[in-house]
């Protein structure tokens, strides 16, 4: 009998120990994928003019990060699908007759200040599609609150009124265009605006579905949730961060509603109306502004949930989502700074100072 050695290679390797070879590329293009439901909405819902206002924020955004890479001197990165989610929420987030000018002003200051000023994909501190929402919000203020109704006549044969407005000219009102359309109803007011200044309620089910009036992309919370439960099936977004921005806003709004329910709106509009559904999915959920710890992004979640319902509540506008996860992004260094776990064998402070 011959006895044979036996090599046995044992490779050891650090964290992080991925399951899945997942580039950059891959997952980002998964999110646009779980995007395009929320914009086949907004088109439906709104018109021609939410299908206008997606392809100029995006194709805009896409322009303005090849020329910041190219004058940076270094390699364009507009395929990796990152700059490409950013147009499209930024649309999402407008509403769906923001001049079409004024959305390619946000899609540039997004992307310029809010990501290439900072070193670009893995750098920028604050999600790029909200720098360039906040800047619109506070130089276009009139623009950025006139609201347009759900399912308007022609939508799909003629654009808003205001979609199509000369840069630096001042819009139509819209007033006229609903009611030419036969939609005297329309209030032109979001359902947030009509329960905080006029305590009047919205049906649920139209807030679920998104048969109500609202940015291009926000409006149905059901679609959004699904898009959302694909990317997390996929093990492409932290389930994390948008349960716990949802676990915020309730325990919020909660102790509110039970005190006076005809002041307070329930913990269910909360959830279903304005930008809280599409903002804790698509846009607390960012890798690269958001903390990574398993007890910070609990933390991270819950911090964006409750400063949104305290805007909503007490503060003078009726949406607080976008400043939240403003917020929440400024602070989520030190979140995950506060909430590293120990090393394994490494002593605390409080032994060390011992």
């Amino acid at each position: 009998m011959h006895s044979q050695d036996t090599h046995l290679r044992i490779e050891l390797r650090t964290s992080p120990h991925l399951k899945q070879p997942l580039t950059v590329e891959q997952i980002m293009r998964n999110v646009v994928y779980a995007l395009l439901p929320v914009c086949a909405w907004s088109v439906y819902a709104f018109g021609f003019s939410a299908l206008l206002l997606i392809l100029v924020t995006t194709s805009a955004a896409l322009l303005t990060e090849h020329l910041t890479c190219r004058l940076s001197g270094r390699p364009s990165t507009v395929g990796n699908w990152s700059v490409t989610i950013t147009g499209m929420l930024l649309a999402l987030t407008l509403p769906p007759g923001f001049p079409l000018w004024m959305g390619a002003v946000a899609a540039f200051v997004g992307v310029a200040l809010g990501k290439s000023l900072f070193g670009g994909l893995g750098h920028n501190v604050m999600n790029p599609a909200l720098v360039g929402r906040a800047f619109v919000q506070a130089a276009f203020p009139v623009a950025i609150t006139t609201w347009t109704p759900v399912f308007a006549p022609g939508r799909f044969l003629e654009t808003i009124p205001t979609t199509l407005t000369a840069p630096f000219m001042e819009p139509p009102a819209v007033a006229a265009w609903s009611a030419a359309h036969a939609l005297d109803g329309f209030t032109g007011a979001t359902p947030l605006a009509l329960q905080k200044f006029q305590h009047i309620g919205s049906d649920g089910l139209g807030l679920l579905l998104g048969a109500t009036a609202g940015s291009a992309g926000e409006t149905s919370a059901l679609i959004i949730l699904l898009c959302g439960l694909y990317l997390a099936a996929r093990r492409m977004m932290d389930w994390r961060i948008p349960l716990g921005v949802l676990a915020g806003a309730v325990l919020t709004s909660l102790p509110f509603w039970l005190l006076d329910p005809a002041i307070y709106p329930s913990p269910l509009f909360m959830l279903l109306s304005g930008g809280l559904m599409l903002g804790a999915v698509f846009m607390a959920s960012d890798m690269v502004a958001s903390p990574v710890t398993p007890l910070g992004v609990w933390l991270y979640g819950l911090f964006i949930g409750a400063i949104a319902i305290v805007i909503r509540l007490f503060a003078a506008l009726p949406e607080g989502v976008m400043y939240a996860i403003l917020l929440g992004n400024a602070v989520s260094p030190l979140i995950a700074s506060v909430t590293q776990p120990r090393v394994y064998g490494a002593r605390s402070k409080k032994e060390v100072r011992g």
